[in-house]
């Protein structure tokens, strides 16, 4: 059992200033305001926020999560270590036999459960059901149009484990590729198109319930062409935001937050995020970082990100101007909620996970607990 009291808990039902949290068996199992029942670390005025879900990470620390399994552990281990407890791994469009193989990578990671690497709680397939137009990125060699069988195939590999698939709805078959997504119980999210105003609207009332990185890869918004996102904003889907000061302006993730439960904070991290700049590779193709901007070698391209969540939620109460309420949701409940885990965790309640990140009044990591296990070794001593 252990006590954490004399924080700004930012729990499910509001900020509790000076409050105190009690862990059993790697759960909440009670919290409160004022002096704790027992003996307690002193969080010394830090705040105690719900770790963070990813749900759109391609690497990280130097690792291309799929170069290898132990390049994929050690990107989500980088990730834990800013805060991430509960991370999907990306994978980037690619011919069918190498997703396959990096779809079982992920599935064994799942099925070890959480640990020193981390916590893996699927995969997010990022093509290859992808517009032509829009694929920015992806290689478009490896494209498909929506193949049910082709589908199929992938869906077997992952044995259980996908968990988001980004399609674009414009394309002959999406329909009922959508249809398949649910039925396996993954998530369809629009990404990667460019489908106008009403075919959108026809993919969320077939049950798209996501966009993939909104703004970007997409048709730009029109007054008389509001294409994907509008039809996303006006639906109030959860929209992934990529809040790094370089793929949006923060007054435009302040925008979308106007509804706070359809912003959700991602990465897109590929393997430079905290590295540096230098010459990396995301899926085949080779991607230039100079600034912290990550673009397709030759191009001005955006090629992934070299963020993390914690930096993102920095940007998305510093820059943007959001509450820490809401930049905790968009970073933990809403991601949670898009997976329907959020009875499991992404939130400071009694009997969920106490997976669970401390920051300093900068914002910076202090500590990161994984079902109440300590991920950093000398602070909060």
């Amino acid at each position: 059992m252990t006590t954490l009291a004399g924080g700004r808990i930012v729990a499910s039902d509001g900020i509790f200033d000076g409050g105190w949290i009690r862990v059993e068996d790697g759960r909440i199992a009670a919290l409160g305001r004022g002096v704790p029942p027992t003996p307690a670390v002193d969080l010394a005025g830090a705040w105690l926020l719900p770790g963070f879900i990813d749900l759109h990470m391609h690497g990280g620390g130097g690792f291309n999560a799929t170069k290898s399994p132990a390049d994929m552990a050690a990107a989500v281990a980088f990730h834990r270590r800013h805060g991430t407890t509960r991370t999907l791994v990306s994978l980037v469009t690619a011919p069918l036999d190498a997703l396959v193989v990096q779809l079982a990578w992920v599935a064994d990671m799942v099925e070890a459960g959480a640990g020193p690497n981390g916590h893996v709680i699927g995969a997010h397939l990022e093509g290859p059901f992808l517009s032509h137009s829009r694929c920015g990125a992806q290689n478009p060699e490896h494209l498909l149009g929506p193949d049910r069988a082709a589908f199929a195939r992938l869906v077997a590999a992952a044995r259980g484990t996908l968990r988001t698939v980004t399609i674009a709805p414009e394309l002959p078959g999406a329909l009922a590729l959508i249809g398949d997504i649910l039925a396996c119980g993954a998530v369809a999210a629009i990404g990667h198109t460019d489908a106008d105003f009403a075919e959108a609207g026809t993919a969320i009332d077939a049950g798209a319930s996501l966009v993939t990185h909104l703004f970007n890869a997409m048709r730009p918004l029109h007054h008389r062409e509001p294409g994907v996102i509008a039809a996303a904003l006006a639906a109030n889907l959860a929209c992934e935001v990529i809040n790094d000061g370089v793929h949006l302006h923060p007054a435009v993730t302040a925008l979308v937050a106007q509804a706070p439960h359809r912003l959700v904070l991602i990465t897109d991290a590929i393997e430079a995020a905290g590295v540096g700049d230098g010459d990396f590779v995301l899926g085949d193709q080779d991607v230039r970082v100079s600034d912290g901007k990550a673009v397709l070698a030759g191009t001005a391209t955006l090629a992934g990100s070299t963020l993390t969540m914690d930096e993102a939620l920095r940007r998305a109460v510093r820059q943007c101007g959001l509450r820490m309420e809401v930049a905790s949701a968009a970073a933990s409940g809403n991601p949670a909620r898009v997976l329907g885990i959020d009875g499991e965790c992404g939130s400071i309640a009694v009997g969920l996970a106490a997976d669970l990140v401390v920051l300093d009044d900068q914002l910076n990591v202090r500590q990161v607990l994984s079902a109440g296990q300590r991920c950093l070794p000398d602070e909060l001593d």
